[in-house]
């Protein structure tokens, strides 16, 4: 488990391609004195170890458990990368987040958010007790009672943090934002969270429009969490944990018009006879060559 890992910086326009730009240059470039990476990143300590912890929150990229901790792209930060690296486009958007919100070691309040929060309208206090009943059910081998007790303060950041990611900054203190700024997160565009009543600190979450979600991108992120099988429950798609369903707030109507629309492609049977209500996943594309062709795609 993980909580805080962000220092209380919520990802910023343009911190994953200095990121990875840099890392490309200088695996090293997270280690050694810190004023030698804030000099080449330009921006502050706290800020460093943000960015470092951000990206591989988002999978970006990896550095080994012990030894030299030496950064290196992961296969789908080369590919994302290597086609979008400025990280602009929704689809890679949608990847960022899949991954930040399936990552129970490194991200442990966004993937009990998005997996394990089943409330649509929530304040801080409903946060905390989803959290709380997490941590309580943690198995007694792995966690001691001591690796539970994670600070209040940790819980309070990890939820200013996931709302300032997600909502923009617009929304929440308007006559403070600048048009000019550049301090939003860039996840805030997918239209996952939305604000209900700011002054009480009531948000919910959103499903957002399908036609904003890359049909290639939830194609390739539907293969990855079925690990090699042919055929899921639409059920499972909707509300296993790590689907799509899941992870993208997405409700029965705006899932069955997605996988429709995948369907019309070639890619996936829908079945809904008998019974059955499954896909068969009719391609043997891997997720790598799904978001591989995501990218083609916007090159034609």
């Amino acid at each position: 488990m993980k909580f805080r890992g962000h220092e209380s910086f919520a990802i910023r326009k343009g911190w994953l391609y200095k990121g990875m730009s840099n890392i490309i240059k200088e695996p090293g470039i997270f280690q050694g004195s810190s004023s030698k990476s804030m000099d080449v990143l330009g921006i502050g300590a706290n800020m460093v170890k943000s960015l470092r912890y951000w990206l591989m929150a988002v999978g970006l990229t990896s550095e080994p458990k012990s030894g030299k901790k030496n950064q290196s792209p992961t296969k789908l930060g080369d590919i994302i990368y290597n086609n979008d690296r400025y990280m602009e486009e929704v689809g890679t958007l949608c990847l960022l987040h899949y991954n930040l919100a399936v990552n129970e070691e490194d991200a442990t309040a966004w993937y009990i958010f998005f997996n394990q929060f089943n409330k649509q309208e929530f304040d801080y206090d409903d946060f905390y007790s989803a959290v709380k009943k997490y941590l309580n059910m943690q198995d007694d081998d792995k966690f001691t009672n001591k690796d539970r007790q994670i600070a209040d303060r940790s819980i309070s950041d990890d939820f200013s943090c996931l709302i300032n990611s997600y909502v923009p900054r617009a929304k929440l203190n308007p006559e403070k934002v600048h048009p000019e700024n550049n301090i939003d997160c860039p996840l805030g565009e997918i239209g996952l969270v939305d604000v209900v009543d700011k002054k009480k600190g009531i948000y919910k979450k959103s499903t957002p429009k399908s036609e904003n979600l890359p049909l290639l991108v939830l194609l390739a992120l539907i293969i990855k969490s079925t690990e090699g099988k042919k055929e899921i429950r639409i059920s499972e798609l909707q509300n296993k944990e790590k689907s799509i369903g899941k992870v993208f707030n997405l409700d029965s109507i705006t899932l069955i018009n997605i996988l429709y629309k995948i369907e019309s492609l070639g890619y996936i049977k829908v079945i809904r006879t008998a019974g059955l209500d499954v896909i068969e996943i009719k391609t043997d594309m891997t997720f790598e060559e799904c978001v591989e062709k995501y990218y083609d795609s916007l090159n034609k």
